[in-house]
């Protein structure tokens, strides 16, 4: 009897249909929009593409208008959306917007859906996830910004926020404050609904990064905001999930948001590999192509083999959440790895590339001064290999093997 590795049919078709859509239409239009073209124009052109070719939030079901996708198939399309900074955009599963819309779907009232969920399901408003402090880092529990009532019909936040990503470009906040603090340290929090603007939410910069920015990254929703709550008044029916669960769901959105970046990961980790091999495929050295020296045949098996375990790593999560399975041990690990992964691939076909990959010329470096992100975002590596450690010394301790930690539950 052999393990069955076949992927159903109709997720093959629909994959094919996403990486000919990013090929046909996602990576021209990158094109126009770095010859000057109009963002607006140019997005929404695609969109009404995408959803004329049933292109669109592709994990929603479809009474809210969604493709309704499971989480094979759906990892099979995120992993050819990120070949584009377009190709998530065009179909409306764009980072941070996708995870928050899961909140959402999963914890709004009928009020709050209708409100502020049905505008962001048909793209005309975008939302931004307000959680990290200056003062708290990659602990959420540590955060200060406090909620406290007002009566029974508002909440009055005051705080800060750090690092509040496409807050800039924002129509809707999703914010997490305290509303407790004598409760049990996970139950202390809540999450607000805010429309923006509002006074009482100022975004106090764009934080510059290392990573290559310009007009066009902010307005794709690239920038990391600063951000002041002051006296911010939100009206009770605004509160989500209700009180004291605002960092049980926080952690069950960064969990679908630590898999999307691995999955886009892959997408331009193999972009980038395709690059580097057309590169050294049309060039020679010293009386030789390139493609034919030994060492770089080492360096693109490398990569290769980098690509081909994020592939596996993904697909087996994938099959645990079709499956209903605890898949948070290697949600952790994966996440660590692809973050790592799509560096080191990056990484070298700049190296293949040589002068040229360090360039503007082609999209390598920026790519590279992005992903370095990577390692911090959704949870800082260590921290991740903090729990991962833990949970294999307790598998041990509880069981006298670390195997279940270890990807044995797969025998």
């Amino acid at each position: 009897m052999a393990i069955d590795f076949e992927i159903p049919a109709e997720a093959k078709a629909i994959r094919e249909k996403v990486r000919q859509w990013v090929h046909d239409e996602c990576i021209p239009a990158e094109k126009k929009l770095i010859d000057g073209g109009d963002y607006k124009t140019i997005l929404g052109e695609l969109r009404t593409k995408a959803r004329a070719q049933g292109l669109w939030c592709p994990f929603i079901p479809k009474e809210y208008g969604g493709m309704a996708l499971g989480p094979l198939a759906n990892a099979l399309v995120q992993m050819e959306l990120g070949e584009s900074y377009l190709g998530a955009l065009s179909m409306n599963t764009q980072g941070p917007d996708d995870a928050t819309m899961l909140t959402l779907l999963t914890h709004g009232t009928p009020y709050q859906k209708e409100k502020f969920l049905k505008p962001l399901l048909n793209g005309e408003k975008r939302i931004c996830y307000s959680m990290t402090e200056k003062a708290a880092g990659a602990d959420a529990t540590g955060m200060q910004t406090r909620a406290e009532k007002d009566g029974n019909e508002n909440y009055v936040l005051n705080g800060e926020k750090w690092f509040s990503s496409a807050a800039s470009v924002a129509d809707i906040a999703l914010v997490m404050a305290k509303t407790d603090p004598d409760a049990p340290r996970h139950q202390q929090f809540s999450t607000f609904i805010v429309e923006l603007p509002n006074p009482g939410y100022r975004i106090k910069r764009d934080i510059e990064t290392m990573a290559a920015e310009g007009p066009l990254s902010h307005i794709l929703g690239g920038g990391h905001s600063e951000v002041e709550i002051k006296d911010l008044v939100v009206p009770a029916e605004n509160l989500l999930g209700g009180e004291g669960n605002g960092f049980n769901m926080g952690q069950h959105r960064l969990a679908y948001g630590r898999l999307r970046h691995g999955m886009h990961n892959v997408a331009m980790a193999q972009r980038a590999l395709d690059l580097a091999v057309g590169h050294i495929t049309s060039r020679s050295t010293f009386g030789e192509p390139l493609h034919k020296r030994q060492g770089v045949q080492w360096m693109i098996a490398d990569c290769a083999t980098e690509i081909y375990k994020a592939r596996l790593m993904l697909l087996h999560i994938a099959y645990k959440a079709e499956k209903g399975m605890d898949l948070r041990q290697e949600n952790s690990m994966a996440k660590i790895f692809l973050a790592n992964m799509v560096h080191q691939v990056v990484d070298t076909a700049i190296q293949l590339h040589g002068a040229l990959g360090y360039s503007m010329d082609t999209p390598l470096a920026r790519w590279y001064t992005h992903i370095r992100s990577q390692r911090l975002v959704d949870g800082p590596d260590e921290v991740h290999r903090w729990t991962i450690g833990r949970n294999v010394i307790k598998a041990f301790q509880q069981t006298g093997t670390t195997a279940s930690m270890c990807g044995g539950d797969l025998l």
